[in-house]
């Protein structure tokens, strides 16, 4: 693989990354509740879905999705769910951030491990990310080194971009300013998962 079209790759993985969307939204809810571990550690986890899907495209996930909407149709929908799900608790939750802010409460690491590689494995934005983007970068990596560089650039990507996020949101001065918007929070990023979920529904 030659430089210039690593740089490709890097370039898409970046607006991919920095893209708004649930991930931002899991991310921010663990860093708020839980600290800046919790947010890392979602991170993370969120990572390692992105590197799975990495992977799977690789191995010809593509070519299989492509051959069965069935199947890509299915995964859409499994996904739409789970947005649902998680829109559907931040608007029921009374206080959500805030109440866990105000309490000492914070999910576990292991809960924000959950929520960041489940947000990422069933998020169908990245499903369309790998197949109409990333799947044109794997015909050009036969080499084994290459088809590693492939699967860790976006990991890798992902991986350091939320966890920056995290940093962000868990500093004192800028927690101290969220905490006081934190059920707001909670609102709005309902009202987006739940958006996200019936616009991929319209769409599927």
């Amino acid at each position: 693989m030659t430089l210039s079209i690593w740089l490709s790759l890097l370039l898409i993985c970046l607006l991919g990354a920095m893209s708004p969307g649930p991930s931002l939204a899991v991310v921010a809810k663990h860093s708020l509740s839980g600290g800046r571990w919790h947010g890392i550690v979602c991170a993370w986890a969120h990572a390692c879905g992105v590197g799975c899907y990495a992977l799977l495209t690789l191995l010809g996930l593509a070519v299989v999705l492509h051959q069965s909407p069935l199947l890509f149709t299915s995964v859409s929908y499994v996904g739409a769910g789970y947005l649902a799900y998680l829109g559907i608790n931040a608007l029921r939750s009374k206080g959500g951030v805030a109440a866990k802010l105000a309490q000492g409460q914070s999910s576990s690491l292991l809960e924000a491990a959950r929520d960041g590689v489940m947000i990422s494995l069933f998020n169908p934005k990245l499903a369309l990310f790998f197949l109409a983007l990333f799947s044109q970068f794997v015909a050009v990596g036969n080499e084994a080194s290459s088809k590693v560089i492939i699967v860790a650039t976006p990991l890798l990507v992902d991986g350091l971009w939320y966890t920056l996020i995290a940093g962000i949101l868990s500093y004192p001065k800028v927690l101290t300013v969220l905490r006081t918007k934190a059920q707001l929070i909670d609102r709005l990023s309902g009202i987006v998962l739940l958006g996200l979920a019936c616009r991929v529904v319209w769409l599927a």
